[in-house]
């Protein structure tokens, strides 16, 4: 059986979206496209926002810790539903830090993963990442999403002001001018 250049094309062809798909190469091949392709978030105009429906919500930390999302009443938030499997997760994991990093003391930030408990900390523990995860019960309904990452900034008022899904860079200008905004108030 002889085989032809047609065949053997489909079969590399075949091999690079194995590659792509099943593969640890895959993955960074993945993040690294969202990266790249991860613009700053869309801010809603004032007016146009949908206001959170409800602070009853229990979190739990890492460390089984309880936080009561009651206490973010009257703060900036930033809520991030993310995976450590999840390629445009991983991608908006380093401007997300950097975010924390800069913001940490004046905003509250909520990462929130529902895996394992060891797979978290390893992830965190690998790419050095210091924010604080929790895992969930249900989230208020002004909250909910189909898709991951899924990321919501909200005013001490309660207006979701970015309800971004998918990558994105968060710690551009125009997402840091907000933030200086928001805290001047």
């Amino acid at each position: 059986m002889k085989i032809t250049k047609s065949q053997i094309s489909n079969l590399i062809f075949l091999a690079l979206i194995a590659v792509l798909l099943f593969t640890p190469i895959g993955t960074q091949i993945k993040v690294y496209i969202n990266r790249v392709f991860a613009f700053s978030p869309t801010i809603e105009k004032e007016g146009d926002t949908k206001v959170l429906d409800t602070y009853q919500w229990k979190l739990w930390s890492l460390d089984g810790n309880a936080f009561n999302f009651e206490e973010t009443k009257g703060k900036v938030v930033l809520v991030n539903f993310w995976a450590t499997w999840c390629p445009p997760c991983i991608a908006e994991m380093p401007s997300l830090q950097k975010l924390y990093n800069n913001y940490k003391n004046e905003v509250v930030f909520i990462f929130i993963s529902n895996e394992e408990k060891e797979t978290i900390k390893k992830f965190l523990n690998k790419n050095d990442y210091s924010f604080p995860v929790y895992h969930s019960s249900q989230s208020p309904e002004a909250l909910e999403h189909i898709s991951i990452p899924a990321t919501y900034l909200i005013d001490a008022n309660g207006n979701i002001l970015i309800d971004e899904k998918g990558a994105a860079d968060w710690y551009s200008e125009k997402v840091r001018q907000k933030l200086d905004e928001l805290l001047s108030r």
